[in-house]
């Protein structure tokens, strides 16, 4: 029997996005909503605005939730895009005593990999598939056979005398004013950098940036191909959706 319809909140550094998923068929029912991530991004402060999305929604049932940190049985245990408050929070009894629905909570990028192993690009790939994520970070998702492989972080590598991601992610070309040639040289030496630790089978670049993969997809010099995600930003809020516990 297929799913009731299920609502996903991806809560990212710079966004929170929400909507009502289709598990079906992976697409989105409605709308989606996005509202700005609340600074500092206190536990308190980030509840109060999923509390409001959920509203704003209006549909009841159970909620998956996404957050940019390593999250093992529910539990944050690192905060690089969010206040360092949430270390040690129990994210699945914070959100549910607060929305009083059933929840789940899982790594972002985790979540936007599954989605995309499921029902979009890396859809019946076999080997390594890697989906990496280039926003305000770099988000890593695993898959072996599809089975995901969590809290890989692999945007935390050390690249360019720093964290990857700082150097590497969307949020550098847009500091560093940069074109998408030389961007595309930043994002092929990480990619690479991943390639000499797991040598993947597919890289599937996601986030927001994905829509406009042709920019630079075509300059990348990896050995691993690389695809664009299909859900685009909307991977993450179709993966956050999985996590929600049946009911």
């Amino acid at each position: 029997m297929a799913r009731e319809p299920t609502i996903g909140v991806d809560i990212g550094g710079t966004g929170i996005k929400a909507g009502t998923v289709d598990l079906g068929s992976g697409s989105l029912i409605g709308e989606r909503t996005k509202v700005d991530t609340p600074h500092p991004a206190t536990p308190a402060a980030v509840v109060d605005v999923v509390r409001t999305v959920l509203d704003s929604i209006g549909s009841d049932g159970a909620v998956g939730i996404t957050m940019p940190s390593v999250v093992r049985r529910g539990v944050v245990l690192t905060a690089s895009n969010i206040d360092a408050a949430w270390i040690g929070t129990d994210a699945v009894a914070l959100f549910g005593s607060a929305t009083g629905r059933t929840v789940g909570v899982v790594n972002d990028a985790d979540a936007a990999g599954m989605a995309e192993v499921t029902y979009g690009a890396g859809k019946g790939r076999q080997g390594v598939v890697i989906l990496v994520t280039l926003g305000t970070g770099i988000g890593t998702g695993v898959f072996f056979d599809g089975t995901l492989v969590p809290n890989s972080e692999l945007g935390h590598l050390p690249l360019h005398g720093g964290d990857a991601e700082e150097w590497a992610a969307e949020s550098a070309r847009d500091r560093d004013d940069l074109s998408w040639k030389t961007w595309a040289k930043r994002v092929s030496a990480y990619l690479r950098l991943v390639e000499s630790l797991l040598w993947p089978d597919l890289f599937i670049i996601g986030g927001g940036v994905s829509r406009r993969g042709d920019k630079f997809i075509p300059l990348l010099t990896c050995e691993t191909p690389v695809v664009a995600a299909t859900l685009h930003n909307d991977a993450g809020i179709v993966g956050a959706a999985m996590v929600a516990p049946d009911t």
